[in-house]
């Protein structure tokens, strides 16, 4: 059975990625179970300097999904570098996601890890900042100009553009990374939302709204990647949802060269070799040997 894929030039042993904000730097998970069985880790957002996050509360439960406002908590990308890259890699495939507030922080922090990192992945769409990445996640142009800005400054390492779901065309957008370089695509960042405190007459989040992921999204999250996937020619990463390997391969079906898991880790800490156990017994339960020939697989009523 082969479960490898190729991304850009980069090998993973598995399609199933952990997903940013929802793994730390995979030292907490490491203590539960070898993360080597993870096909990679996209980090926790990394920003040039440290930032203590929004205030709290900025996690809520709905239902099927959770909220987050935690706002890109993080010890800046050269803590990062100094404390936990070299470990990370000794370990999986590392996805550095990189967050801004400006086009010069994202040229700043993409240069800065350049030939570190195995890829790069910008986050451009982070809906629970309260300025910054999500205006540059909206609008094509802006996609298409800060993809181009990091690009520029990558000379080895390949760059994936994490794109929003909030926006008008997921495809006009997919296509506008395209045009500015991006190597690949991943989505879908989380939906925005809120929850409300009915009895105090406030949102439950001190950041008044948050980003929605978990479950509830999924079909969603399947929809976007499906008309992502066909408006470009470079791979997409897909994630929203995703809780099974079922869900994995619904997702890889629908175009997706690899995926990513989130909030599913929070309700089960052993979910990503779950999910690849789960992946596997249905590829080999279908006669399917390798994970590849399923991907954009996918045929319309």
């Amino acid at each position: 059975m082969n479960l490898s894929v190729n991304i850009c030039g980069v090998n993973f042993k598995n399609p199933v990625i952990a997903a940013s904000g929802t793994f730390g730097f995979g030292r907490e998970y490491n203590e539960l179970y070898d993360i080597s069985a993870v096909g990679g880790v996209s980090t926790k957002g990394l920003t040039l300097e440290p930032r203590c996050g929004n205030p709290v509360p900025r996690i809520a439960e709905g239902k099927s999904v959770i909220l987050n406002a935690v706002g890109l908590q993080n010890p800046g990308v050269e803590e990062f570098i100094k404390n936990d890259l070299a470990w990370l890699k000794s370990k999986t495939v590392v996805i550095a996601n990189v967050a801004g507030r400006t086009l010069e922080d994202y040229e700043k922090i993409c240069a800065r890890l350049d030939g570190l990192a195995d890829m790069i992945e910008l986050n451009i769409s982070c809906p629970n900042v309260r300025a910054g990445g999500m205006a540059l996640g909206i609008k094509p142009r802006n996609v298409e100009e800060v993809t181009r800005l990091c690009k520029g400054v990558l000379k080895t390492t390949p760059l994936i553009v994490k794109l929003s779901p909030n926006v008008e065309s997921i495809a006009v957008n997919a296509q506008a990374a395209e045009r500015g370089g991006a190597d690949c695509i991943s989505l879908i960042n989380t939906l925005t939302g809120m929850v409300v405190d009915i009895e105090r007459r406030r949102p439950v989040m001190a950041n008044n709204t948050g980003g929605v992921s978990g479950p509830g999204i999924m079909p969603v999250a399947l929809r976007m990647v499906f008309e992502a996937a066909h408006a470009v020619n470079i791979p997409v990463i897909g994630m929203g949802g995703i809780s099974s390997g079922k869900d994995a391969v619904a997702f890889l079906m629908a175009g997706a060269s690899a995926v990513q898991v989130g909030t599913a880790n929070f309700s089960d800490a052993y979910a990503i070799p779950r999910i690849v156990g789960e992946l596997e017994e249905w590829l080999s339960c279908h006669g399917i040997g390798d994970v590849n020939d399923i991907v954009n697989t996918l045929e319309l009523n």
